[in-house]
Order: C-alpha cells, then structure tokens, then sequence
C-alpha cells in the first residue's frame, strides 16, 4: 500500500463574500421588508433556469431580448460616469504580490514535497534489508545466498515438503517481489526528479550550437579581412625583402665559382709537382683543396669525384714502395721449396719493411697473404703435375683439370701425391714462418725506436719539418683526436726530430756531397729505400707531436698481425689439402674405399695436422672435419643429384603450360588422401582414361603448370619418401629440401623476373603469360609445404621443432615473389599507358587512336592471363592496372588543361573514357568490376 501523506491546510486567496452590514456597497430598495435590507447577494434566480425557458417556441439567441425586444442587443450602453475606465496597469501591484506570493507557495510546495518524498524514501527503503544493500552482495557466495533464501528452513525433516512448506516458500516469494517494488518505485521517483535538468541541459546544448554558429561567421569575416590585408599590405615588402636576399645570393655565388675555377686548376699542378719529385708540395697541395671541398664545396656536383681522383693520385707516392715488395714476396714464395736459405735476401727484406714502415704504408701484410694464396695453390698443381707425369695412363692432353687427373688415379697414386703435397706445405709453412720472424723482428725494432724518439720529442720541441711531414702522410691515420694534439702542441720548432737516416755505431757515414732532406721536405720513396739498404737500423716515424703514440699502436698492431698471418698460413695450407681430399672424394671413391685404406688416409691426415700445430701453434680442424664429413656423404649425394636435375629442367623450361599426364593427376590425389609418399605404379588402363589434361586439379582447383613444377612435386615426395626410411635423417634432410626449395624459387625468379630464360633456353622474350604461368606455379607450391611441413613435423623430435622455421621463411619468400609478379605485370602495362598516353590529345575523331590502342592491349593481357589465372586474382590484377591507367590519363589531362566544366574537350575525353569502360566490362570474369573514372579530373580548389 501506498502512504497518502496528509492534507495541509492551505489559508483563502479570495476575500470573503461581504455581509448585511458592509459600507461599501450601494444599497438597493427593499422588497421585503422582513427579512432585512435587500442587496444583490439576496438573489436566488438560477441563471442555467433562466435561460432554459420552456415555455419558449425556440431557443432565443439572446435571454435579454425576451423582455426588452430585439433592439435590445444592438443599443449602446453609455459609460457610467461614476465608474473609473479600468486597465491592465489597475492590475499590477496586485499581480506582483499575488505572483511573489504564488513563487514562495511554489517552492515551499517542492521543498515540503522533495523533504516528503526523501522521508517516505527512505521510511520504504528501510523496509528492504541492509544485505540487499551492501557493496559486497554476491549470490555466489554460500553464506549470502542462505542469509538471503533460507532454503534449509522449507525442508521438513522426512525429505518431503508439507503444505506449511509451501506457504513459507510463497510468502518468501512475495517479500522478494515487494523488495523489489520498492526499489523501482524509489528508482522511478528519482528519475522523474531530474527530468527538468535534463530538459535544461538540452535548451542549453540549442543555445550553445547558436552562438557557435555565430562564431563561425565572425571568424570567416575576420579571415577575409586578413587576406586583404595580406595582400595590400604585406606582399609588396616582402617582394623588396626577396630582391635583397637574392642580391645577396648571387654575390655568394660568384664568390664559390672563382674558388671552383681555382680548384679545378689542382689536378694538373699536382702533376706538375709530382712529375719534378715535389710530393710534399703536391700533397700540401692535396691536403689543402681537400679541405675546400670538405668545408667549402661540400655538395658540388661536379667535383663529386675529385677527392676519390686525389687520393688516388695521393697512393702514388707510396707505389713504387708497395710494387717492389710485391716483387720480392711473388720471387720468395714461389722459388723451389727445398732451395736453401728460407729467408731471400734479408737485408733486401729489411730495407723493404723499414721503407713500408717509414712511409706508414702498414698493410703491406695483406700483400704477403694474397702471394701466400698464390704460392699454396701452385704448390699443389706443381705436386699434382709432378705426380700425373710418372703415370702413362693419363693424358694431359686430353684431360687438362687437375681434379680429373686426380679421380682418373689409382688409390695409391693418389695417396702417394697426397703424402707429396703434405710434405710440401710443412717446408711452406718453415719458408714462411722465417720470413715472418723476420718480419717481426724489424717491426719490434722499428716500435723500439719510434718509443725513444717520442721521448726524446718530448724533451725537445719538433722543428717545423714535423708538420710538414705530417702534411705527406696525412689521410692514412688521422683521427679527431690527432688534430686535437696537433692544435695543443703545434707551431714553429727548432729541432728536428730525425727525417733522414742516422748511422749506426761504428757503421759507414753518408758522404758529404749526398744530398740531405732540407726542412719541410718530405723523404721520397727512393730516398727511403737507399737508407734502408745502406745499413741504417736507427727508425723514426714523422709526424706532429702526440701522433707517435698512435702510431706505436699501429705497430703494435702489426705485430699482432704476423702471428695471425702465421695462423692464416697453417689454416691456408689445411684449406688447400681439404681440395685434394675433396677432388677425389667428388666421384664417390673415398666412399669406396676399404677399411686398410681409410685408416692409412686417417693416420697420415693426422699426422701431417700434428706438425702444422706443433710448427705454427695453431690446430686446424678443416682437413679434419673434411674426413670426418665423408660420413654424410649420402644425403650430400642424395641431395645434389635432385637439385641438379631440378637446375637442368629449369634451364631448358621454355615457361609454357604443359599438359598433366594422369599418374601425376593420380599422385597429386593421393596426398589430398593424405598419403604423402610416392604411389605404387597401376597398370595402364584404356586409352580414354590416360588421356593428359590441360591443367592439374588439386582441391578442387585449376593450376596450369609446367613441367618443371610436376616433377618438383615428385622430388619432393622422394625427400618424404626418403625420412620414411631412414628417420634419423630427418634434420639433415629437412635442410636439404628447404635448400631445393628456395633454390627452384631463387632460379625461376632468375630465369623469369630477371629475364635469364632469354640466354639460358633462347626465349625471344619474356611474355605476360610466362610470368601469371610462373605465378600460378609458386602458388602450387605454397599450397603443398604446409603438407611438407606437418609430415616432417612427425619425424621430429620436439626439441628439434625448431628447424621447421626454415618452411615458414620459404612460404614469405615464395608470396614475395608472387607478389613481386603481380607488381611486374601491373609494371607492363603502367608503362604501356605512359608511353601511349603521353602522346594522347583531345581531339576528334573519337575514340582516339590512343584510346584504341590502350583497350588492344588491355584485351591482349586479359586474354593472356584469364585461362592461367583463377577468376579473384584476374579482377584484383586487372583492378590495380586501371588505377596505374587512371593515374597516367590524370596527368595527362592535367598537362593538357583539360577539367570537367562540360566543355568541348571535357565531352571528347568522356566519349574516349566510356569507350574504354566499355571494353574492359566487356571482358570475362570483369563484368561486375568497379570502374569509377571519377578520379581522372583534378578536384577544384
């Protein structure tokens, strides 16, 4: 039940009816004398009475012509002149009260309604339980679903319920209805309380839109003022402001093309200077228009080239140096190796070194490397041609390989020729350890002397000579920081710090007419080179102070690299022994072999490792590893045979749809079985059933395929086939078939994509057909190595998942080059449209030639590719190709003038454009294509 609250009693707004004995009011005759004096509130007369008169014949339209006659409506009252002429401003002082009074009723009225309503609130809400209320309620929870449904309560004891039972269970029932009520009764009353703000907030979201509208205005206007006072104002100053930032510009300009005209005079005077001898002038001179163009020419086109042509003409002073020590280790390593000594001329050797080391010219390692590589593989032909000559049975003549002469050996010919080149490579390996020591010995020297001259530097300012000197060599070692030690420590000295050769103790002294080096002139590579063979030990390294400790790091460095150079010789020789090993294991003869023999190959590999590492410190592990892979050699072999037969078809593949014969039909469907193995051979059947077809079904789609890909699909499944026999394989092989596989991708693109079919089959070009072929066949192979992948996946051991990788890098390889098809065919016609629509003009006849042409073609690639291609890839290919074709004719009509205005040329570009949305739909399987040409006009600004 609802709570009525109670009447308020509200006081009387009107004035009481006045009584007998009021003033105010005239007074009238008395008509009846007993009852007192007569007014007109002693009237009694019903008014409704009144006017219903039923003795009347018809209702009158006026009561008060019943008496007085029909004249009486249309006669004028004449003002009283008694009575004041009332109007709405009589009225006022009492509307304002009466409203206030109103106002404070109104609001008294909500206040005592919201309190009342607050009260009875909160008095119904009492009524719901605290439970019901608390910010933890959770039926989910045991104890408050039992606090809130005492079922426990309604169970009688034998397990049945009773009619007492039920009761409780329906009063239960309508508590929880009541609860509720009660709520949304609560809810409902105050929502209906915040109605009016919500209305108010809406007035107010109206008015708001309002002024922004009017916003919006004010600022288009105060915009358009800006504009015009933009133009007025401002353009013609910053015009004058342009002019002088030109002027100045061009005053710039001159100034950077009198110093390129002095630049480009460098070449020939460093010519000059280096043809009299003057490399210190010629590389000041270098240094300095280094300098210009670094900091001043930087970005100058036309001397993009000029500082790679200065420092090739800076390696010009140090050449004569690096070629005669070539010259001296191309004579050492390649003389006989029993001739005796092993080191060539030392003191020739010194000079040399000294000489390198002068100049800082200190790769002259990487010199000895490249003729130690040389000298190792003429030991091994001379070995070989050694050997080859004591047995008939070889004619050199007809077989000129060193490696056929090898396999065409016995076991024990090519045994002996192997202990032949072991024993050759160990008095390699001595010759070059001694020179090296050598080597190694003049660079502790120079690192020694170069200590004593810093400290001796450091005691005496440098003469001016150092800078100079520097000034020769500068771009081989500098850094940031030797230009900072040069800014801390230079300027002019007085001492020299020793640029020419100083004479040993007791040793000869240069005679008094040789010609010395004069200050501020550099030591040319023949000077070098004659102090160093006169006997001069004494070593010094020119440059500005603080720069020899860099330079003592470089030595050090050196020195370093001798005895990696060594290392690199013992590995260099295992290398080259690998090569013997591996010639004659290339024909499968070491597979061959019987187990006395492997062993007697094992000992002697061995032993010729022991004394590489016991002659250079250093165990090499490739002629070891070599042996020890002869183990693999099936799976190598395995794998080679395939992927060469799957190199010769892709070489002779001329890229043209071949027929499916029916047993791979049959083998294709037996992996949709999921039978991935290679079937058993049926018995040929009748004629009709054997009959090729034109393209391979595989789930129910068409692939047109070349040869190639067919019997790729049978390679495949012989690795499947292989894993099935021999597991423990699986990994190696699993290796092997993603190299096929990435092999026949990188191959197809070669001979596709990058046009190698032309060459390598005699293809006269490469047409849109080739390409959606190739395509279409990458695409079969992507559909079968998830397939791969999941029987290989059976074969693994989970720990070695992870070698399942390389398929998922194969798929993203093999959509790339889709893609990269794809792009290549919508490339052919992108540039057929620039070449043809560059040439395009609106003019009749229509549709132009142009426009013709460009349909020809598009017909020509549709039909080209509809057949090879399925129908969604035709519609997206062809989609992209109109967009190039939209692109192509905007710019051109843009070049033209052409717009949309309805003109006469805008009418001739629509006849060519409905021309040629006319024969693309036309097409099949492009019908229903969105050909929206909307996007050939520029949009109006």
């Amino acid at each position: 039940t609802t709570h009525i609250p109670p009447t308020t009693h509200i006081p009387p707004t009107t004035h009481p009816p006045p009584t007998n004995h009021a003033r105010g009011l005239r007074e009238g005759p008395s008509v009846v004398s007993e009852h007192g004096r007569w007014t007109v509130y002693s009237s009694k007369v019903n008014l409704p009475a009144a006017l219903n008169d039923p003795r009347l014949a018809k209702r009158e339209s006026d009561f008060f012509t019943k008496s007085w006659g029909l004249d009486f409506a249309d006669t004028e009252v004449m003002p009283s002149f008694y009575l004041p002429n009332i109007s709405r401003e009589d009225f006022g002082p009492y509307l304002v009260f009466f409203s206030m009074c109103q106002w404070i009723f109104i609001s008294l009225t909500r206040s005592l309604s919201h309190a009342l309503f607050l009260e009875k609130s909160r008095a119904e809400l009492e009524q719901v339980p605290k439970i019901f209320m608390r910010p933890e309620f959770a039926l989910e929870d045991s104890a408050t679903f039992n606090a809130v449904l005492p079922w426990s309560h309604f169970n009688s004891a034998g397990g049945c319920k009773s009619s007492r039972d039920m009761a409780s269970s329906r009063l239960l029932q309508e508590k929880l209805s009541h609860y509720l009520d009660v709520v949304e009764v609560s809810i409902a009353r105050q929502i209906s309380l915040r109605s009016e703000a919500f209305f108010h907030a809406m007035s107010s979201q109206h008015e708001l839109q309002d002024r922004l509208r009017s916003t919006q205005g004010a600022v288009a206007v105060l915009r358009g003022r800006t504009a015009t006072m933009e133009r007025v104002m401002c353009r013609g100053p910053l015009s004058l402001l342009r002019t002088a930032l030109e002027r100045g510009n061009c005053a710039r300009l001159y100034d950077k093309l009198k110093l390129m005209a002095a630049v480009h005079q460098t070449q020939p005077t460093v010519q000059l200077l280096l043809a009299t001898s003057e490399f210190v002038g010629a590389l000041e001179l270098i240094a300095t228009t280094k300098e210009v163009l670094q900091q001043e020419l930087q970005g100058i086109h036309s001397f993009r080239h000029l500082g790679s042509q200065l420092c090739e003409l800076e390696k010009l002073i140090d050449k004569m140096m690096v070629e005669d020590f070539s010259m001296y280790t191309r004579s050492d390593l390649n003389r006989s190796l029993r001739e005796e000594p092993h080191v060539l001329e030392k003191e020739r050797l010194e000079s040399l070194v000294f000489g390198l080391l002068r100049q800082r010219k200190l790769d002259f390692l990487d010199i000895y490397n490249e003729e130690m590589i040389q000298a190792a593989k003429g030991i091994v032909t001379q070995c070989v041609v050694d050997s080859v000559v004591n047995i008939p049975d070889i004619d050199t003549d007809v077989v000129t390989k060193l490696a056929d002469q090898m396999r065409l050996m016995t076991f024990l010919q090519w045994f002996d020729l192997l202990q032949s080149v072991f024993s050759s490579f160990l008095l390699f390996l001595q010759r070059v350890k001694a020179t090296l020591s050598v080597i190694r010995n003049v660079v502790l020297e120079a690192l020694d002397s170069n200590q004593k001259s810093r400290l001796l530097a450091e005691q005496t300012t440098a003469p001016a000579a150092c800078h100079l000197a520097y000034l020769t060599h500068e771009g081989l070692f500098i850094s940031d920081a030797l230009s900072d030690a040069q800014r801390a420590h230079g300027g002019p000295q007085e001492k020299s710090s020793g640029l020419g050769p100083r004479p040993q103790h007791g040793g000869a002294v240069e005679p008094e007419g040789s010609p010395r080096p004069q200050q501020g002139e550099a030591v040319g590579p023949d000077r070098a080179s004659s102090d160093s063979a006169s006997g001069t030990t004494e070593f010094c390294l020119v440059g500005p102070p603080g720069l020899p400790f860099v330079i003592e790091l470089e030595l050090g460095r050196v020195a370093n690299n001798i005895q990696e150079l060594l290392y690199a010789a013992s590995d260099l020789s295992h290398d080259r022994c690998v090569k013997v090993l591996m010639a004659r294991a290339k024909d499968g003869s070491l597979e061959r072999l019987s187990p006395g023999e492997f062993v007697g190959l094992s000992q002697a590999v061995e032993a010729f490792a022991r004394s590489t590492e016991d002659l250079c410190c250093r165990r090499s592990v490739s002629l070891r590893g070599a042996l020890q892979s002869q183990a693999n050699r099936f799976v190598h072999r395995f794998h080679e045979e395939r992927k060469t037969k799957l190199s010769l078809l892709l070489d002779n593949e001329r890229w043209k749809q071949a027929e499916v014969p029916v047993e791979f039909q049959h083998l294709v469907d037996s992996i949709a079985d999921g039978r991935i193995a290679l079937p058993e051979r049926k018995p040929p059947g009748n004629a009709e059933e054997r009959k090729p077809g034109d393209f391979l079904l595989v789930d129910g789609q068409k692939y047109a395929v070349v040869g190639t890909v067919l019997l790729l699909i049978r390679i495949f499944l012989e690795y499947c086939q292989c894993i099935n026999d021999i597991p423990s394989i699986t990994t190696d092989l699993l290796s092997r078939l993603a190299d096929l596989l990435k092999h026949f991708n990188s191959r197809s693109c070669q001979l596709v994509l990058g046009a190698g079919a032309l060459q390598v089959v005699g293809l006269k070009t490469i047409t849109t057909k080739n390409l959606a072929l190739a395509s279409r066949c990458l695409q079969l192979v992507v559909h079968y190595i998830p397939l791969i992948r999941t029987h290989f996946e059976t074969k693994l051991q989970p720990k070695q998942y992870s070698v399942l990788r390389h398929f998922d890098h194969i798929t993203k390889d093999y959509n790339d080059h889709i893609a990269e098809i794809s792009a290549k065919l919508v490339a052919i016609m992108d540039s057929l449209f620039e070449k043809v629509l560059s040439k395009y003009e609106v003019k009749a006849p229509m549709p132009s030639a142009c426009f013709r042409h460009v349909c020809k073609q598009v017909s020509k690639m549709h039909e080209a590719i509809s057949e090879l291609l399925p129908e969604q890839q035709t519609q997206t290919l062809f989609w992209r190709i109109n967009g190039s074709f939209k692109m192509h004719l905007k710019r051109q009509l843009a070049r033209l003038g052409v717009v949309n205005d309805g003109g006469p040329q805008h009418g001739l570009v629509m006849v060519d454009v409905a021309f040629y949305t006319e024969n693309l739909l036309s097409l099949r399987t492009l019908e229903n294509m969105d050909l929206s040409m909307v996007e050939i006009w520029e949009h109006k600004r």
